[in-house]
């Protein structure tokens, strides 16, 4: 049984440095969800390239902290498979909605009284999106938390 054990905290501290790490590179990219009016065409390639690597790094986040859960709870961590996939989904979803704004960037002038009902409900399926995104990695990351100190953290910390 203490074979079993020092295997789980092995691996469990594996995951957690990796999930660190992920979390370190994740924090520097510097990607915000915030939706800015009167941006520009540049302001917008910038901001796809920036969500892409957010989001490529993020599934690898996602992910590690998936493994560290399925480590003490398969259930759970096949809950927090389905968050990933649904992160994917709508992240998908926010990734074509930037590149059409892309497009023609005074879409997300609210102000614009000229707007088409085409601009005004992509600017709307923006922010859903974006809103979406955010508040769906909010409730993913508020999960791993409280369950990482209900059932990880006592395992990392167990002293031999």
């Amino acid at each position: 049984m203490t074979e079993d054990l020092e295997k789980l905290k092995k691996s469990a501290k594996e995951y957690s440095d990796n999930l660190a790490k992920l979390g370190q590179e994740l924090s520097e990219i510097q990607f915000r969800y915030r939706v800015i009016e009167n941006a520009t065409n540049e302001y917008w390639k910038n901001q796809i390239e920036k969500f892409k690597k957010y989001n490529e790094k993020g599934k690898e986040y996602y992910i590690q902290a998936h493994a560290l859960i399925n480590l003490v709870d398969k259930e759970q961590s096949g809950l927090f498979l389905l968050s990933i996939s649904k992160l994917h989904r709508i992240g998908s979803k926010l990734g074509k909605i930037m590149e059409e704004v892309k497009q023609n960037p005074s879409i997300v002038k609210s102000k614009d009284k000229q707007q088409s009902k085409w601009s005004k409900e992509l600017r709307d399926q923006l922010v859903e999106a974006s809103n979406g995104c955010l508040n769906h990695e909010m409730s993913m990351n508020k999960f791993f938390r409280e369950f990482y100190e209900s059932h990880l953290k006592k395992i990392l910390e167990e002293k031999n």
